[in-house]
């Protein structure tokens, strides 16, 4: 039997657009939340971790009335830059990035809390500037919790069904990704072609989550 590799693929190509989103987005948030004193840091860790606690339709749900043409944001989207995101790619991007914030946040944020103020203090003597010892020092110095945040955020995304259900809905080749292939596959009885992607996910999952562990374990304890 020939199966379809379309899902798959658009599954991919979801998850390494939404991870690399989450990278340049979620570092500066996590470093943010993990030096702030302000009394409205937990407002803020509370918005953030929401998806962990809310059902995917819920969030999906609220999504697709904020994408819908009819709302402001739908209206403005349209008419300044003829862009659509309900039923569509960027759509689910957009979504997706929302989604699995707090996989990318989460552990990065505990990766900069683990270290010691010393270090920034010592580049700072050096005469290195605070960007450059955001780049060259801190970062590499948490590079187990950058990794966890990459892999978490591609995985999730590579799993997710709610939310991409209630933005994308099930176009061939737009926003039909592997999660929603499964499900439309069992529904017709195809169980053949469910398995298999069933099986493709639980071996791209198992293969992440195990180079995780192995660079992790590597890597723990270490200080550049």
């Amino acid at each position: 039997m020939d199966y379809n590799w379309q899902p798959l693929l658009l599954s991919l190509k979801l998850s390494l657009i939404t991870t690399l989103l989450l990278f340049v987005i979620g570092v500066p948030i996590a470093y943010f939340l993990s030096k702030s004193k302000s009394n409205l840091k937990p407002l803020w860790e509370s918005l953030i971790s929401l998806p962990l606690v809310l059902p995917p339709s819920v969030l999906g749900f609220y999504l697709l009335l904020a994408f819908s043409p009819n709302s402001f944001l739908g209206k403005f989207l349209k008419e300044h830059f003829d862009l659509s995101l309900v039923f569509s790619f960027e759509g689910l991007v957009i979504a997706s990035v929302i989604y699995s914030l707090p996989f990318m946040v989460h552990p990065v944020q505990s990766g900069f809390q683990s270290l010691p103020d010393s270090l920034k203090e010592a580049a700072y003597t050096l005469g290195i500037s605070p960007f450059n010892t955001f780049i060259r020092v801190l970062l590499p110095n948490i590079r187990p919790s950058l990794l966890s945040g990459i892999v978490l955020s591609f995985a999730h995304t590579i799993g997710e069904f709610g939310v991409v259900l209630m933005i994308g809905g099930s176009i061939p080749g737009v926003t039909r990704v592997a999660s929603i292939a499964i499900y439309e596959e069992v529904d017709s009885m195809q169980y053949d072609a469910a398995d298999f992607y069933a099986k493709v996910l639980i071996l791209a999952s198992f293969i992440i989550l195990f180079l995780l562990f192995l660079v992790n374990k590597k890597y723990k304890g270490k200080i550049i």
